[in-house]
């Protein structure tokens, strides 16, 4: 039965017992069951793996070499599912400790299956929401790569970050507006219109496309945060209409 089929009671009990045996091993220096987890096919059982050992990894400093190391077996495993959620358990743990996991970021941008590439995505969304300043040093070594997807790979994990805080990622989706790919530039364009709805967004990242050198880009990226204060207005500061006379009102030489 999927995890989500479980009635509420039973999947609070089976997060347990994934904990309780996921921290057993580690003690027995064995992985077997912890394997089984990894590399199960119902997502919420790798996620509820990952997020436990991500729990262990800080409450219990004596085991953290050996949580370390058993991440180190995994990540070698033919099965994609079972680097993925090594990724996605690193995420949990750079959460507050960057530098450790960091080589996992870097191996898995390359992996050959899309799954663990998608894991770094989500773990630099999350690790630079609330550890943001090791997180976008880190991403910034990749924004002029030479591979398209890496470096929409990254511009994509970032934006996160920008929801709260756009100050914090403006200066590095800024280096992406001369970029000739359609892919990067769109994605580009998707993340400045996710970065701009919520309260006292907008202002900030319209004064920061005030001084991009790409008007075309930044013509595109208004009509993007336009069209987002509408998909998105149960959510949205301002509604559409109050967005759009903000912007003329104030930078309609940019439209």
């Amino acid at each position: 039965m999927a995890f989500y089929d479980l009635p509420k009671q039973a999947r609070e009990q089976l997060v347990s017992e994934i904990t309780e045996a996921i921290l057993n091993e580690l003690k027995q220096d064995s992985h077997d069951k912890t394997l089984d987890y990894f590399s199960d096919d119902d997502t919420y059982i790798r996620k509820t793996a990952y997020i436990a050992i991500g729990r262990i990894y800080f409450a219990n400093k004596g085991l953290q070499s050996k949580v370390m190391d058993l991440l180190d077996r995994l990540f070698i495993h033919a099965e994609y599912k079972v680097r993925q959620t090594v990724i996605n358990a690193a995420g949990e743990i750079g959460k507050k400790d960057f530098d450790i996991v960091q080589k996992y970021l870097d191996e898995g941008l390359f992996d050959q299956h899309h799954a663990p590439r998608n894991a770094v995505i989500g773990s630099i969304k999350k690790m630079s929401e609330v550890n943001p300043v090791p997180t976008l040093a880190w991403a910034r070594k990749y924004l002029n790569h030479c591979d398209k997807e890496i470096r929409r790979e990254i511009c994509h994990g970032i934006e996160l970050r920008g929801r709260k805080y756009p100050q914090d990622i403006l200066p590095l989706l800024k280096e992406l507006q001369h970029d000739g790919t359609a892919r990067v530039s769109n994605t580009l364009v998707h993340v400045l219109g996710q970065i701009a709805y919520k309260k006292g967004c907008l202002e900030i990242v319209m004064e920061d496309l005030k001084t991009w050198e790409n008007k075309t880009l930044v013509s595109e990226a208004i009509k993007e945060i336009i069209d987002v204060h509408d998909r998105y207005r149960n959510f949205s500061y301002l509604t559409q209409e109050q967005g759009i006379m903000f912007i003329k009102n104030n930078y309609e030489s940019l439209m």
